[in-house]
């Protein structure tokens, strides 16, 4: 980026400043000004969002929920799997943990006959 265009970034920057609400100026300003980035892109919504094998949390939901063999489950189910899905898709070390532990358990009553 040359001179001359942060010059212009920074010049546009400081116009989206000042037409805030002093309100939300001031919540940058405890954030800091320097960090804070008007032309930052979008995050992808949960909806976008896909896995490694490229599909969604929808998508993967669905597939689950239709490949079990109880017709019925409950609502928490269903939270609890989509809760897991939206966990793993977005790499967070809880629902991994979680997900790791599960399938130790499960390997753990096979070797002992259960």
């Amino acid at each position: 980026m040359s001179g001359v265009d942060a010059c212009e970034e920074e010049a546009r920057k400081k116009a989206i400043f000042n037409s805030m609400a002093p309100r939300r100026q001031k919540h940058i300003l405890k954030k800091g000004y320097d960090k804070w980035n008007p032309f930052e892109e979008p995050k992808d919504p949960i909806d976008i969002r896909k896995d490694k094998s490229n599909r969604t949390s929808q998508m993967l939901v669905r597939e689950f929920l239709q490949s079990i063999t109880s017709e019925k489950y409950s609502n928490a189910y269903g939270r609890g799997v989509l809760d897991m899905c939206i966990g793993i898709i977005n790499d967070d070390e809880r629902y991994i943990g979680m997900f790791e532990f599960a399938n130790w358990y499960r390997e753990l009553l096979k070797r002992e006959g259960f």
